[in-house]
């Protein structure tokens, strides 16, 4: 099966985000993946639900909306209402993570877990049957344009093995290139987050750098 492509929407021209959106779209896009941030959990702030549901009128694509904030369970419902197809909360936020990731399901939605580069995949082991999405943070979280940190290769074949036959797509974020893409394939990873890599040259660039990622 072919990878996916994920780009996100943190590295796009904020001044026009629907067009943007439109443009990775036309580009071949699998999803829109959307990161979430609240200057708390992570030291940076981007966009909440309202924006969510205004971009969701530019696209038909999967949103992968990546939420990185403390608490979480509040907001679930408001993102759910705004469009998000998958939901991603993070293994480090709260403590009850079985119950969170119930209500994300119990909306009709895709439920992921996140998990930083500092933090073990044995977290999964109680909720795997609740999850539809891993996500291997493959740099810390917060900022965009950061390295790829190699030691998450091998929690990427970890996560693949716990993973099994089971219908869990295994995501990867952060430091995304070309070079990298393929490291994290063969490691086992179906889909790929990617920003810079796509959104750079502008949006006459975005589809051939799509097709790049995949190659």
């Amino acid at each position: 099966m072919a990878v996916k492509v994920a780009p996100s929407i943190l590295s796009a021209d904020f001044a026009r985000l629907g067009e943007e959106v439109r443009a990775i779209d036309a580009a071949g896009a699998d999803y829109i993946h959307i990161d979430v941030m609240d200057g708390h959990f992570v030291p940076n702030i981007t966009i909440g639900p309202a924006v969510v549901k205004a971009l969701r009128l530019h696209t038909t694509k999967i949103f992968d909306v990546h939420l990185m904030i403390d608490p979480v369970d509040p907001y679930i419902e408001a993102f759910a209402a705004a469009g998000a197809d998958i939901i991603t909360v993070h293994a480090e936020v709260g403590g009850h993570l079985d119950r969170t990731l119930q209500l994300i399901r119990s909306l009709g939605k895709k439920a992921g877990i996140s998990l930083n580069p500092a933090t073990p995949e044995s977290v999964l082991d109680y909720i795997l049957d609740r999850l539809d999405l891993i996500l291997v943070m493959s740099v810390n979280p917060g900022f965009g344009g950061q390295a790829f940190i190699p030691s998450q290769l091998e929690k990427i074949r970890r996560i693949r093995a716990k993973i099994g036959s089971r219908p869990i797509e295994l995501e990867v974020d952060g430091g995304v290139t070309p070079a990298v893409a393929l490291e994290c394939v063969e490691a086992g990873a179906d889909v790929l987050v990617a920003g810079n890599a796509v959104f750079s040259g502008g949006s006459g660039q975005y589809a051939a750098n799509i097709r790049a990622l995949r190659a």
